[in-house]
């Protein structure tokens, strides 16, 4: 008898996750891999967490989360995003990936397909095959911006194609998805009668002044929009994995059903964290976007000036280098020679899908000399490779 299904037989561990492991048994590797904050949880938010658990706050919540944090994030989805919503609309998960995951499950039956971008969030197309479903790939390429082209998203729907996902800000790109492009998005799920996921969890990460966050949402008039968000790298709480969904009709009532199943309920007081960081001080979270908008315009200008190209990210924790002019393909065997040899560690292009192919994400939640050391020693690598 097999010791486990075939669905997670054939599960591939992310190559950022590969990496991640690598570079942690050499601690003084440059860790450019995740996106996790070089800044703390802000105090304030972790007092607030302390003296909740005095206070008794430890027990088992509602599997969609606290009333009172719901009614909190009302006002910021109105406030932040212009987004109206009831508290029954929102569904509070443990993290945003949680939050992608409830929503997948309630929406797949097997065979079904689900259209993804790439380069595109690595543990989509994973979490897509282990519910059943089938991933289909439409391109963001570099040459249009980063932006999907509406003919190719036309010649992939077929009679499975059961959901689109969208991710904007973008990770890995870091592209912003104006107005124009989340209209249209919402217009081509409505033609062809699919969901549309739209994960927005960078919606506050957005580091270029002359663009903005435009949720779906706001164009969301057949219900089939669900809105994903998280706590995670706005708050600089990634580990504390509070995300919520946003959602009309029954779906809000069926991913609060699943939940029960897969984890219960959210932290309690993890939640009571994310309150505090909902009506805490703002300047601690502002401090940190521009510190992180800083990091892109250093990243952008040293990859330049040590000849790699650089996409210059408008929004996200992450950028785009291309290694491909070099004859580097940007996978996982460059990945790891990059960290064997100049003790650097990089997301490989390959992990974010096809189109991911001949660059490397890095992430900027690194501190400046940390970027700025380890682009210097890409290039290195690549030109060496080239000679």
């Amino acid at each position: 008898m097999p010791i486990a299904s075939s669905r997670a037989r054939e599960y591939r561990r992310s190559a950022i996750r590969v990496l991640f492991d690598a570079a942690a048994a050499d601690p003084d590797a440059l860790r450019l891999e995740v996106g996790e904050p070089s800044f703390p949880t802000p105090s304030h938010i972790v007092e607030h967490a302390a003296e909740a658990a005095r206070q008794g706050h430890t027990g088992y919540g509602p599997n969609g989360g606290l009333l009172s944090l719901r009614e909190l994030l009302v006002d910021k989805l109105d406030r932040v995003d212009r987004i109206g919503a009831s508290v029954d609309e929102i569904v509070v998960t443990p993290g945003g990936m949680n939050a992608l995951y409830s929503a997948f499950s309630i929406l797949l039956e097997p065979g079904d397909e689900v259209l993804l971008p790439t380069p595109g969030f690595p543990n989509m197309d994973e979490m897509v095959r282990l519910l059943g479903g089938v991933p289909v790939f439409y391109h963001l390429r570099a040459a249009d911006g980063f932006l999907p082209d509406l003919d190719e998203l036309t010649s992939l729907v077929t009679p499975r194609t059961r959901v689109m996902f969208s991710n904007s800000p973008s990770n890995p790109t870091g592209r912003v998805f104006d107005g124009g492009v989340v209209r249209d998005l919402v217009a081509f799920a409505d033609r062809h009668d699919l969901w549309l996921l739209s994960d927005e969890v960078y919606d506050e990460l957005v580091l270029d002044p002359a663009t903005g966050h435009v949720p779906a949402a706001w164009f969301d008039e057949a219900g089939r929009v669900i809105s994903i968000f998280s706590f995670s790298k706005v708050y600089a709480m990634t580990g504390w994995r509070v995300g919520y969904a946003v959602a009309r009709g029954d779906i809000p009532q069926l991913m609060r059903s699943t939940q029960e199943p897969q984890v219960s309920c959210p932290s309690t007081i993890s939640q009571k964290a994310a309150e505090a960081a909902l009506t805490g001080p703002r300047e601690p979270i502002t401090a940190m976007r521009d510190a992180y908008a800083q990091r892109a315009a250093l990243a952008v200008a040293v990859a330049r000036s040590a000849g790699l190209r650089a996409y210059a990210p408008q929004g996200t924790i992450y950028m785009l280098l291309d290694v491909s002019a070099f004859g580097a393909d940007g996978g996982l065997d460059f990945a790891l020679d990059l960290l064997r040899d100049q003790r650097v560690s990089v997301a490989p292009g390959s992990v974010f899908g096809p189109g991911g192919a001949g660059m490397v994400r890095i992430s900027l939640a690194a501190a400046p000399d940390t970027i700025e050391n380890g682009i210097n020693r890409i290039a290195a690598q690549v030109q060496r490779g080239s000679g």
